[in-house]
């Protein structure tokens, strides 16, 4: 079920997958010692690391990952995360009930899993470092049920000992881990709503990690006793500004494109946000595109306020949704404002993370402000999953947008074995999405966290699922 960086970053600890990235973000082993991967590129063979167990004892099996993998895809499930097998042979019939097992998983012996694919997938390989992929134990998925997310057995460095829903939530070294152990005995989330008693709670000494808010970064990075404890990262994400397409008013492109022209990105960045990311030029974060786009529209509230009074549009009224995080929420305001200005009253709603991802995957907003981390480092992840017609809601794609022919570019990228065939695809495609505006792209963000001088080895990951929490340790 899990689709957001929180939840996936915290079960990276907690799980163990066939492959897994490492810092120069290459497919490297993890359950799996090596593979082999057939030339016409539609034959995965995964050989597996014998005494491999899970946090109940038993032994991880080649016939673990069928399991885990098929319960993806089965509809009894209700995964959003389907995509990630949907180009496995016989997936479809699967899903439809017309086969009781994946035609193209198969268990050849204790110790290896193959996977074979419909058609040549370029990410495949990839997408299995993430959490969709990680394997677990059926005995222990059929005995818990839905409740299996409150009684996790895997693989990871790390086992859940408690979980206060709203409070905390506490991991504890699995001291049976099958690779480098963790080098501190647990590590515990705090969930605090308000950034003051984030902050004073970090100066007191009581946390060891935050990440800095907008409305502390200033007080830290001019504060000499702070700023060297400081850790920054260019992140492979977008943040955007999301419209629902699926009804009016924002069926409309004229409308969407005077959105684009109200609203000063540039401006805000530098200010508001204090320069603490770099501009998008589109979806695909700078880091992983690899073609150049054209310059998109730039701030110029006179067109925006002409489209407008030509479409009759003056007063119309939009709902913005928002999360209640109090960044978010100042962000809002300010984009409010660049709207009203042009004639567009906006109302923003603010809700807790749960009932807004809800509310988003359901198409309820007008508006709506999000980000997208990126889960393997490959463009296809910053296009197949938002704008494919396919993943319309959960699985991505909340603005709900449709069209074809990026469709057929999109599905035409990811069977290309040729990097250039590829990545000319993928550049088509995303200039058809920068003309269609289904949502505007503010920026990819740097994160800044700031840790306590105890704190050593701990490092920024720009993909969450790198994170194991192996290396950090605590020296006093």
């Amino acid at each position: 079920m899990i689709v957001d960086v929180s939840s996936a970053s915290i079960a990276a600890k907690l799980f163990n997958g066939l492959v897994r990235l490492n810092d120069r973000f290459e497919v490297s082993p993890d359950i799996a010692k090596r593979w082999e991967i057939s030339r016409n590129g539609l034959r995965y063979k995964f050989f597996l690391k014998k005494g491999v167990r899970f946090s109940n004892g038993r032994e991880v099996k080649a016939q673990d990952f069928k399991y885990s993998f098929e319960r993806i895809l089965e509809l009894k499930t209700k995964s959003p995360n389907t995509w990630v097998f949907d180009k496995v042979e016989g997936a479809k019939e699967f899903q439809k009930g017309q086969a009781k097992e994946v035609k193209g998983f198969k268990v050849a012996d204790d110790y290896t899993f193959e996977i074979k694919l419909r058609m040549p997938f370029s990410p495949f390989l990839s997408m299995l470092t993430m959490t969709p992929a990680y394997v677990i134990p059926k005995e222990e998925a059929e005995k818990w049920g839905n409740d299996f997310a409150s009684h996790p057995s895997g693989t990871g460095p790390f086992t859940l000992k408690n979980w206060l829903t709203n409070r905390e939530l506490v991991l504890e070294k699995n001291e049976d881990y099958f690779d480098k152990k963790a080098r501190v005995r647990g590590i515990v989330y705090k969930i605090i709503p308000e950034d003051l008693t984030t902050i004073t709670e970090f100066e007191l000494g009581n946390i060891d990690v935050i990440s800095l808010p907008g409305s502390a970064y200033s007080k830290f990075k001019n504060n000499k006793k702070w700023n060297k404890y400081i850790m920054s990262l260019k992140g492979l994400n977008t943040y955007y500004l999301g419209m629902n397409l699926s009804r009016p008013p924002f069926n409309n492109l004229n409308l969407r494109k005077a959105v684009f022209y109200a609203i000063d990105r540039e401006k805000i960045l530098e200010t508001f946000y204090e320069g603490r990311g770099r501009l998008a030029a589109g979806p695909v974060p700078d880091l992983l595109r690899k073609w150049d786009v054209k310059a998109g529209v730039n701030y110029n509230p006179e067109i925006s306020k002409e489209i407008i009074r030509r479409e009759g549009l003056s007063g119309v009224k939009v709902n913005m949704y928002v999360t209640a995080d109090q960044d978010v929420i100042d962000l809002a305001e300010i984009i409010q404002a660049y709207i009203s200005e042009v004639g567009i009253n906006v109302n923003i709603k603010q809700l807790e993370w749960s009932a807004y991802k809800d509310a988003v995957n359901k198409g309820e907003p007008d508006m709506f402000w999000l980000s997208w981390w990126a889960d393997y480092p490959d463009p296809e992840n910053f296009l197949f999953p938002l704008f494919h017609s396919s993943n319309i809601g959960p699985a991505g794609n909340r603005t709900r947008y449709i069209n074809k022919e990026v469709d057929t570019l999109i599905e035409r990228g990811q069977n290309s074995i040729n990097e250039n065939d590829r990545n000319n695809f993928y550049k088509m495609a995303e200039e058809l999405i920068i003309q269609d505006m289904p949502w505007m792209p503010f920026w990819h963000r740097t994160d800044f966290l700031i840790k306590q001088p105890w704190i050593k080895d701990y490092k920024v990951y720009p993909i969450y699922t790198m994170d194991k929490g192996i290396e950090v340790a605590i020296e006093r």
